[in-house]
């Protein structure tokens, strides 16, 4: 979280480095010298740093400074996290739609996510799984032509089908 500084009136120094707002040094003035200034320029007196005896002081706009500020702290943080994306073939799925489905996975990865491939068995392909072992293999092969991969967590077989977790190499 964003700590805030001491403007104005807060600010309990009895002297200050003061800073204008070109960036010049006005050198070591009196807190109440420095207020009439900042009073003068319709300006904030904002205390930049503590750790110095006298304390630095600069002349500036305080909306202007917190927004500078927030703009800081938000480049710092991370862009983007990895999230889990799902993708869905079906077990009598065209070789086009494994095609679509390869691209969509390779948008997901390219952001930086991780992907899940499920292909779920109903009924009577539950007796197949060869088969369908063989579609993720080849859906997985389509994808590596294009995008490196590696596997998170291997081909596993569930109850409802096969399902694994890739991720950009």
């Amino acid at each position: 979280m964003l700590k805030k500084p001491l403007v104005n009136r807060q600010i309990k120094a009895k002297e200050l480095r003061l800073i204008d707002e070109t960036g010049k040094q006005l050198g070591v003035v009196s807190f109440e010298e420095a207020a009439n200034i900042a009073i003068e320029r319709k300006l904030d007196l904002i205390q930049v740093t503590e750790k110095v005896e006298p304390p630095v002081c600069k002349l500036m706009d305080y909306g202007k400074y917190l927004y500078t500020l927030q703009k800081k702290e938000k480049a710092t943080r991370p862009k983007h996290t990895g999230e889990l994306k799902g993708i869905r073939l079906s077990f009598n799925i065209s070789a086009h739609d494994l095609e679509i489905r390869a691209q969509q996975a390779e948008k997901f990865l390219k952001k930086g996510d991780k992907v899940r491939v499920e292909l779920p068995l109903r009924g009577r392909e539950k007796a197949f799984g060869d088969q369908g072992k063989e579609k993720i293999r080849q859906f997985l092969e389509m994808l590596g032509k294009v995008v490196p991969v590696k596997t998170e967590r291997d081909l596993k077989r569930e109850p409802r089908g096969f399902t694994i977790i890739i991720s950009k190499q």
